[in-house]
């Protein structure tokens, strides 16, 4: 019996949205929506009067039903809980159109969030975010697939914990509280002290761009396409390797100037990239003694390619692929920016801006500055309309 008090909006229309709306509806009062194109009717006639099919790890099916599948934003002033399973580039659209109709006390939560994703949601709600929490999760909760799209679906598996920050902190316990029952008993849900951490903890935003850099930028490529696609993770050089040290490196110099300039504020999770495999990869390394060793000896990374597209028989970059579209606008614009504001050099991370901004037709940055005129399509603190630190601060609820 799905509890009808306790209501649940499920956003986005893709593998993991699916499973999530299968999942709650089972026990909750369950609304899926989505925004893009046409998705949702093309959805609920999928489903028509049949129930969601969800196959668990072991072969168990379970069958529900969500109340609606629409498009309609104002299905939000019902909601208890909020949960963005859409790209990180989605989330403003989705926090703009809920804004009028959220009632005060909702728990908007973001899987993942990406970088900056509790600064969007406050520029996006105004004033009304004060009576809002806002929860980020590092990443997703299962590994899934459609078996028959809009009606099956099939988890793989599910990750053992997931870290997840909430603003306001005061607001944490009761926040990952609800999103747990809504989770179940795996993954576990665990605390994170604050969103800037999950923000710079975002391994997508120096490991994708770093690799794509390494292998496809000026100072390694002359241009020629390629015999085949390079392995993407397991194909990482000493030189791929120096870039992305360079960056975490950076990262890190942000992590200690924000404990410096806000005494209190525990960064602990935003943890160097190396660090970051070592947590989340033990055991499926078979060396672990650089970050290079770590990439390249991954079992879960076998025969994962560069994303490259075939012409005459060979190969040449996809230089507009996720990896650079999505993980420097929603990632590394954040880092760099708030490196700015904090008046700290990061010449690896501008290198890497510089490159990947031609390639994905976007002006960022001009002469090393967060100035461009595209900046209000990335998270960077500037494209929000932040330039200070005291604006920065209040904006991620970070006291000094």
């Amino acid at each position: 019996m799905s509890d009808d008090k306790f209501t649940v909006l499920c956003c986005g229309g893709g593998n993991a949205a699916q499973v999530a709306t299968g999942l709650f509806a089972v026990r909750y009062n369950t609304i899926a929506v989505s925004f893009f194109a046409d998705e949702a009717a093309k959805w609920k006639a999928a489903l028509g009067d049949d129930e969601f099919e969800l196959t668990i790890p072991g072969g168990g099916v379970m069958k529900s039903k969500p109340k609606d599948i629409t498009n309609d934003p104002s299905v939000a002033k019902d909601a208890d809980v909020i949960l963005l399973v859409v790209p990180s580039f989605a989330h403003g659209e989705y926090f703009e159109k809920f804004a009028p109709h959220m009632k005060p006390g909702t728990i908007v939560a973001t899987m993942p969030a990406r970088s900056g994703g509790d600064i969007l949601f406050a520029s996006k709600l105004g004033d009304k975010a004060k009576d809002m929490i806002f929860c980020g999760f590092e990443t997703l909760p299962w590994a899934c697939r459609f078996t028959e799209w809009g009606k099956k679906a099939t988890v793989l598996g599910t990750k053992n914990n997931i870290l997840a920050a909430v603003s306001p902190i005061s607001a944490s316990r009761k926040a990952l509280s609800k999103l747990q029952g809504l989770l179940g008993v795996n993954p576990l849900v665990e605390e994170s002290p604050n969103n800037l951490g999950i923000s710079l903890r975002n391994p997508g935003m120096c490991i994708h761009p770093g690799v794509m850099y390494g292998r496809w930028g000026p100072e390694s490529w002359d241009g020629q396409p390629k015999d085949e696609a390079p392995l993407f993770y397991q194909g990482v050089d000493d030189f791929t390797e120096k870039v992305l040290t360079g960056m975490t490196d950076e990262v890190q110099a942000i992590c200690c100037k924000m404990e410096e300039v806000a005494p209190g504020l525990n960064m602990k999770d935003a943890c160097t990239l190396k660090q970051w495999y070592l947590d989340c990869y033990d055991g499926q390394m078979k060396d672990t003694s650089t970050l290079k060793s770590c990439m390249n000896t991954n079992a879960a990374y076998d025969g994962l390619k560069h994303p490259c597209k075939e012409v005459d028989g060979k190969f040449m970059p996809d230089l507009k692929y996720r990896y650079l579209s999505e993980d420097i606008p929603t990632g590394l614009c954040f880092a760099k920016g708030l490196a700015e504001i904090l008046s700290l050099e990061t010449p690896t991370i501008d290198k890497v801006v510089k490159w990947g901004q031609e390639c994905i037709g976007l002006e960022i940055m001009v002469d090393g500055k967060m100035t461009g005129k595209d900046l209000d399509k990335t998270r960077a603190p500037q494209g929000m309309g932040i330039t200070t630190l005291d604006a920065f601060l209040a904006a991620s609820k970070i006291e000094k």
